[in-house]
Order: structure tokens, then C-alpha cells, then sequence
């Protein structure tokens, strides 16, 4: 299986997240690459079986939440028919985040099967968990 990790990333919190999820791929038997949502490898992401995309929260602590920088996400490459997870990281509330992103995501084709929201100050916790089980919806 190739999975290919692209993030949107201010602090380096999501940059941490991403590069786990690839670990955790890749402990799982996949190829993994990672890019930054600025430069990615178009002949991984032609070649992926399934695209994790993740981005920080920005906004507001209690309204106003949305995918950082959210034009470079919908600059990014066609992904037509592939399958993609999606996740952000946060510091107080996610909100409606990743609804967001999931538009954003389909709006360049993707069809996303799993999403998650990552407390920045727990990281890593919980990606494992979300690489097993976002694994387990793509057929081998």
C-alpha cells in the first residue's frame, strides 16, 4: 500500500502529526512519503492508495474555526478517485474544522473516509489508533 502525507502546518505541530502518520503507516507495511501542502510529489500522490491531508486550527478559541491557511489547500493538486483522511491539529477547540477541510478535500476530488481532530499538546496520542483504522477501509 502507498499512502502519501500532505500538511498545511504553522508551528510544526501538524508538520509532528503528519510525520507520525507516515511512521505509523510504515510500521504497518506501507510506503510513506510526506510532503508540505507547498511541495508535493506528483508522482507519489499519482501512485498513493490513500492521501492523509491535515492542517492547524485557525480562528477564533470559540467561533470562527477553519482550515489554516485554507488557499493553499485548495491549490493543491487534482486527487480525483483517491481515497483521503483528513485531520488538523488544535490548542483549545477544533469547532467545525474538519468539516471544512472535508469540503475543501472533495472539492479536489478525494472521497474522504476518516477524519480526526489532534489536541497539539497530546500529540501523538491518538494516531495510532487513526492510522489502523483509516488503513483498514483501503483494500490492499
Amino acid at each position: 500500500m502507498r499512502v502519501v502525507v500532505i500538511y498545511e502546518s504553522l508551528t510544526g505541530n501538524t508538520e509532528r502529526a503528519a510525520r507520525v502518520i507516515a511512521e505509523e503507516a510504515r510500521l504497518r507495511g506501507a510506503e510513506a512519503a510526506v510532503y508540505n501542502v507547498t511541495r508535493i510529489g506528483l508522482a507519489d500522490l499519482a501512485r498513493a492508495d490513500i492521501v492523509f491531508i491535515g492542517t492547524w486550527v485557525d480562528g477564533f478559541i470559540l467561533f470562527g474555526h477553519r482550515p489554516g491557511r485554507a488557499g493553499r489547500l485548495l491549490s493543491m493538486p487534482v486527487i480525483d478517485r483517491k481515497k483521503a483522511a483528513i485531520f488538523c491539529t488544535y490548542a483549545i477547540n477544533p469547532g467545525d474544522t474538519l468539516a471544512k477541510l472535508q469540503a475543501v478535500v472533495e472539492d479536489r476530488g478525494a472521497e474522504v473516509i476518516a477524519r480526526r481532530a489532534f489536541r497539539r499538546g497530546t500529540l501523538p496520542e491518538g494516531i495510532e489508533a487513526f492510522v489502523e483504522h483509516t488503513l483498514a477501509l483501503v483494500p490492499a
